[in-house]
C-alpha cells in the first residue's frame, strides 16, 4: 500500500521477521515526514516507531497530530503508542559517557517501542573501570547486552570479556580529531579480541536494539 509522496510501507515485515517497520526521518523531505506522522496519529493505525526525527520538524507538527505523540528529543524518536509487553528477556544497554547518550537512547527507545524490557547503564567508560564493575551482576542479568561507546570504543572488548551473553557494540560519532566521526570507535570494535561480539554501523542504536530484540523474540 502506498503512503506519503509515494513511500511505500511493508506491512508484511512483522509477520516474516517478527519486527514492524520503522521511518527513519533523516533525509526525508520535510513535508513527508509530516504527512506520514498525521497519517499514523490515528488510534486505529497501527504503532509506527519514527527515528531520527528532528527537533525543529516535530515542532512544527500541528498541535492536535504533536500531542498524539511520545517525542524523545534526546534520541530523537517518536511514537504514538508501543507494541504490546513481550514478557521475556530484558535489554542491557551499557554506554561509555553522557555524550553517548543520544545513541544510547535510541536503542532504549526502539526497545521501549517494540515491547521488550531494558534497563540503561550510562556512565560505564573504562576510564573509571569501577563504574561498569560495580553494575557488572546487574548488567548480566539480561539476556542481550547493547554496548554504546565513542573514542577507542574499548568498552565494547572490556564488556565482551566479563559476559556469556550476546552482545552488540555500537560505535558512536563521538571524539576529537582522529576519532574520525565514528571511524575509530568503528575499526577499535571491529578489531576487538573479545570473541563472539557483533558490531552495528555508526550510531546505529535503532538497528542494535532490533539485533537485541531476536534475541529475546527468540527466547
Amino acid at each position: 500500500m502506498s503512503s506519503a509522496h509515494g513511500i511505500l510501507f511493508d506491512h508484511g515485515r512483522t509477520a516474516r521477521i517478527g519486527l514492524p517497520e520503522a521511518v527513519f526521518c533523516e533525509g526525508k523531505p520535510e513535508g513527508a515526514v509530516i504527512e506520514l506522522l498525521a497519517r499514523f496519529a490515528g488510534s486505529s493505525c497501527p504503532p509506527i516507531l519514527f527515528t531520527r526525527l528532528a527537533a525543529e520538524v516535530f515542532a512544527s507538527l500541528a498541535g492536535e497530530v504533536a500531542g498524539n505523540y511520545d517525542y524523545h528529543p534526546l534520541s530523537r524518536t517518536a511514537f504514538r503508542e508501543t507494541l504490546p509487553e513481550q514478557g521475556k528477556g530484558s535489554v542491557a544497554i551499557v554506554s561509555a559517557g553522557t555524550a553517548d547518550g543520544p545513541v544510547a537512547w535510541e536503542a532504549a527507545r526502539t526497545l521501549s517501542y517494540l515491547g521488550i524490557a531494558h534497563r540503561l547503564f550510562e556512565d560505564c567508560g573504562v576510564a573509571g573501570l569501577w563504574r561498569l564493575t560495580e553494575r557488572l551482576a546487574e548488567i548480566n542479568a539480561c539476556a542481550a547486552i547493547i554496548v554504546v561507546a565513542g573514542l577507542d570504543a574499548a568498552l565494547l572488548s572490556v564488556m565482551g570479556g566479563l559476559t556469556s551473553r550476546p552482545v552488540f557494540g555500537v560505535p558512536t560519532s563521538v571524539g576529537y580529531g582522529v576519532a574520525g566521526r565514528g571511524k575509530a570507535a568503528l575499526a577499535s570494535m571491529l578489531c576487538s579480541c573479545a570473541p563472539g561480539i557483533a558490531v552495528m554501523n555508526i550510531d546505529n542504536g535503532y538497528g542494535a536494539a532490533c539485533a537485541a530484540a531476536r534475541v529475546v523474540n527468540g527466547l
